[in-house]
């Protein structure tokens, strides 16, 4: 389902910028004067309310505890050792990720009279469990290996701080409900884009491949991403002062990441083996700051003076 949406909004964001470039270039069939046309930057930040599904994926992902591979003597009634290999999980405490982020962002865009579009490219800072150990020391399994079973391959293994951050980008089209230069306006937009999450986990497990144990891999040291189409809304409203704005917004972010991989295993949602969507949805409000540059026309209107 996730890669149907993703594909369907990868199409219509494509078709909408396809359709709107090529409009803004026909200049010389008068769909649009050019000299009224006006850039702007914004800087923005917001804060993002994660929805429940969302933080439980983001938890449920960066906490996964994949296990080591320890090899183990096992003794029998006689006094004979065996060597197995097994899979160990030992415990680490981690502080679980709140259900809020802040986002940060920068939208570079034009303004032609009542009509707005811009690039919105977001980020945030990223988001840090530290941990409470150096290492830890992976548990023999109770319930497979018989009582007096030791180790005699490393089972103590490094920790790292368990991390996650996003960033992404958007293009929104919007329209200023109260006029092109009304002082106060209120300006609906929605748009399409794209977003990556990124995760840390908390140790280099080994990660093997369920049903194939002997297929193992080593998570690393390193973030790992995975990548979602997004459709994003936002009510602003607005207060101009020449040339500078000053506006409160709110909005909602859909998202669906796709399953990510890491070491070429796919982790669902919940580490479900059948998997679900990844949510990812956010509702906002922030504070944006809006710098306008002159249009042509405007220019030309202030030599004249």
């Amino acid at each position: 389902m996730k890669t149907k949406i993703a594909s369907f909004l990868s199409i219509v964001a494509l078709s909408l910028l396809t359709l709107a470039t090529g409009s803004f270039a026909e200049e010389e069939e008068g769909f649009y004067e050019k000299d009224h046309v006006r850039g702007f930057i914004s800087i923005g930040a917001d804060y993002r309310g994660m929805r429940k599904e969302f933080q439980r994926y983001v938890n449920n992902t960066a906490f996964q505890n994949f296990g080591h591979r320890v090899k183990y003597a096992v003794p029998d009634s006689s006094g004979n050792i065996d060597t197995v290999q097994t899979t160990s999980y030992g415990a680490f405490k981690y502080d679980k990720f709140d259900d809020w982020y802040l986002g940060l962002h920068v939208n570079v865009g034009a303004q032609y009279k009542q009509f707005m579009t811009w690039i919105d490219f977001n980020f945030m800072p990223s988001q840090v469990s530290e941990r409470k150990a150096d290492w830890y020391t992976a548990d023999i399994p109770a319930t497979t290996l018989p009582e007096g079973s030791y180790a005699v391959t490393d089972d103590y293994f490094p920790l790292y701080d368990v991390e996650w951050f996003a960033y992404g980008a958007d293009w929104m089209f919007a329209w200023k409900l109260f006029g092109e230069n009304a002082p106060i306006n209120l300006i609906p937009a929605i748009g399409f884009g794209f977003n990556l999450i990124n995760f840390h986990f908390a140790s280099h497990f080994d990660h093997f491949e369920k049903g194939n144990e002997d297929h193992v891999e080593t998570v690393r040291d390193r973030f790992y991403s995975t990548f979602a189409t997004t459709v994003n809304s936002e009510l602003e409203l607005r207060i101009e002062l020449g040339r500078l704005a000053l506006g409160g917004y709110i909005g909602y972010r859909f998202i669906r990441y796709n399953d990510l991989d890491v070491e070429g295993f796919n982790i669902q949602y919940g580490a479900v083996p059948n998997g679900t969507d990844n949510v990812g949805d956010t509702y906002y409000l922030g504070l944006r700051l809006t710098w306008y540059f002159l249009s042509q026309w405007e220019k030309k209107q202030k030599d004249k003076l």
